[in-house]
């Protein structure tokens, strides 16, 4: 395998803070094991999140069809007031889980049926089924091209096959895989928030070791070389992102690519 570019880390501590991120160990922590500096595992930590949203990214235009559930989320510490929907300071984020399949997330700027209806509208194959819950942002589903059926959490959570407990599984788990961190910093959730659907998606250890170690071989040159800031602006799951859209910032990343390997 191809080693990190300009790294000083021998193959086998490479391997190891491998391993112990595939654990969900913190970096720090992984950096008094493996006997390195805590700013190299966190460095080394973070190149593992750019990449593993890299793949993600490219395979964000995928549509999805079957049975679909849909909800949102909001990410945040703990404030006094208001909690879930309008909540200060929070962010809000929309995820989308195929039955027996994958998840997909995106950082979204509100929960209004014109930033949920176009994010369903091209991820979802018309006449699949989709689960919401009441919210009004998904009263347009009514009259879409989907069969649009609701659960009333204030009644019940789940009438059968009608409910949205897959997606709200994910967002349990990526809250409590971020809470180990003690914070996240906010222009770092997006590769944090891919890291959990990416390990949500392949819940196997074995499976994210040998996927990320073929990642690492196949993109190292061209992709853990970059310099932090360039790679992050690939990153464009933030709406706030001044004159991008998903494709844009796909062919901005692959120009990277071709930049370095040339």
């Amino acid at each position: 395998m191809v080693r990190m570019r300009k790294s000083r880390l021998s193959q086998a501590k490479q391997y190891r803070l491998m391993e112990h991120f595939v654990a969900g160990t913190t970096a720090r922590c992984a950096a008094a094991l493996v006997g390195v500096n805590s700013k190299t595992a966190v460095y080394y930590f973070h190149r593992l999140r750019e990449i593993i949203c890299y793949h993600l990214e490219l395979e964000a235009d995928s549509v999805v069809d079957g049975e679909i559930e849909v909800d949102e989320s909001y990410f945040g510490g703990r404030r006094k007031g208001k909690r879930g929907r309008g909540a200060g300071g929070k962010v809000p984020v929309f995820g989308l889980l195929k039955r027996g399949g994958k998840v997909y997330t995106k950082i979204i700027p509100d929960a209004s049926s014109a930033t949920l209806f176009p994010i369903i509208e091209r991820k979802v194959v018309p006449d699949s089924i989709v689960y919401s819950d009441c919210w009004r942002g998904y009263n347009v589903l009514d009259v879409s091209e989907f069969k649009h059926y609701r659960i009333n959490h204030s009644k019940l959570f789940a009438d059968k096959q009608n409910h949205i407990n897959g997606i709200e599984n994910f967002w349990n788990q990526a809250k409590r895989h971020m809470r180990r961190f003690n914070g996240v910093p906010k222009e770092h959730f997006g590769l944090f928030l891919k890291e959990c659907a990416w390990r949500f998606n392949n819940p196997k250890p074995q499976d994210q070791l040998r996927q990320i170690k073929q990642w690492l071989s196949r993109n190292n040159r061209s992709f853990l070389g970059q310099p932090p800031e360039q790679c992050y602006r690939s990153i464009l799951d933030d709406p706030h992102a001044p004159g991008q859209t998903h494709k844009n910032a796909v062919n901005f990343v692959v120009k990277i690519v071709v930049t370095v390997l040339t």
